[in-house]
């Protein structure tokens, strides 16, 4: 029954990649259309298996090769805009009620698009994706850190903030490219009063976690699993150090993405993931899927993963859930709409379910 009631729950999704989110078949009609002839093969089920296995290599930036793919097919209008539609579509069957989707739009201009004809396409088919649904979906616009276009795209977030942006971030290989080179564009974000999320702690340590806080303002940590590094001691007696005191007494938000961690070798199994530590010491802590093909997952399947893992309940999705909708970058009034209108009557209707299912 908890399965059922599992994906019935409403959700929030923070931390979710469009070009991680394609399904197999789109993958391979969109090649096809466009002169793609990369793709490993066009089966639709070998395909999925091979970014699967792609993406169980124990490294982030192994990981990451599986893009070349996605990113290859998502080069031209209608091929954003249909992504984008069936990332919104797929999204509200999962019963997310509200989500950020992260893209980097720098990676989609090789046949010609402008980066705002690219942001055009994608906010396009997110509207046409959650029409009639319960979704609400915005953008989170991403610079590649490995490149050096991050205050162009942090000034394309800002000039769409009234359009359906709601963010800036940073992303791509994590050791050796640190926050701080992006200073330029984390300050203007600043000083235009908008929002930005940094990749930061996973794939290297506290030293990124640190910067992307102190040098350059995020306000939510895009993964941030690594700041179990600075919490020592035995079970029950756990001392926090600077850093983890910070980030749990200033609520900063960890996008925490279980089934990707272990993907890319953050831990061996959902079971040794910290997010059982870090949500049983109370940090802002939040569910998310990451990258939905090459893990393999959606958001009732992480739920569903800890909820074997850890025997969380109900009542531990909700804490979860209002947890991201707290720190979604939706504007005050809309985010206390959806935890009042939406996700708490919804659980309370499932609470309800449930206990009467235990009599």
């Amino acid at each position: 029954m908890i399965n059922e009631l599992i994906h019935r729950a409403p959700k929030v999704l923070l931390h979710d990649h469009l070009d991680g989110g394609l399904r197999p078949a789109t993958v391979i009609d969109l090649a096809r259309e466009h002169g793609y002839t990369k793709l490993p093969t066009e089966d639709v089920g070998e395909l999925a298996a091979w970014f699967n296995r792609g993406a169980k290599r124990n490294d982030l930036v192994l990981y990451l090769e599986t893009f070349a793919h996605t990113v290859g097919v998502m080069q031209h209008r209608d091929a954003l805009e249909r992504v984008a539609y069936e990332c919104a579509h797929d999204l509200a069957a999962d019963g997310v009620v509200y989500a950020e989707v992260r893209f980097a739009p720098e990676l989609h201009i090789e046949a010609g698009l402008s980066l705002q004809e690219v942001l055009d396409a994608i906010l396009q088919g997110f509207e046409r994706g959650a029409a009639g649904t319960d979704l609400t979906i915005y953008a989170i616009c991403s610079a590649m850190r490995t490149a050096a276009h991050s205050l162009e795209i942090a000034e394309l977030a800002v000039r769409n903030r009234d359009r359906g942006v709601v963010g800036f971030d940073i992303a791509g290989a994590e050791a050796g490219y640190p926050p701080s080179r992006h200073l330029d564009a984390f300050q203007y974000v600043m000083r235009e009063n908008f929002h930005s999320t940094i990749h930061a702690g996973e794939a290297f340590g506290l030293p990124s976690i640190w910067e992307a806080l102190q040098y350059c303002g995020a306000a939510r940590l895009g993964h941030g699993v690594r700041i179990v590094d600075d919490i020592t001691g035995a079970p029950g007696d756990e001392q926090l150090g600077r850093l983890a005191s910070f980030v749990r007494d200033r609520r900063v938000c960890l996008e925490l993405c279980p089934t990707s961690n272990v993907n890319t070798g953050v831990c061996p199994s959902i079971a040794e993931h910290p997010i059982g530590l870090l949500r049983r010491l109370r940090f802002r802590v939040t569910v998310n899927t990451d990258n939905r093909l090459m893990s393999d997952t959606s958001m009732t399947n992480e739920m569903l993963q800890l909820q074997q893992a850890f025997g969380w309940g109900l009542s531990d999705f909700e804490w979860l859930t209002i947890n991201a909708m707290k720190s979604a970058f939706a504007p005050f009034p809309e985010r206390l709409k959806i935890i009042n209108g939406l996700i708490k009557p919804r659980y309370a209707l499932l609470n309800a379910e449930s206990s009467m299912g235990a009599l």
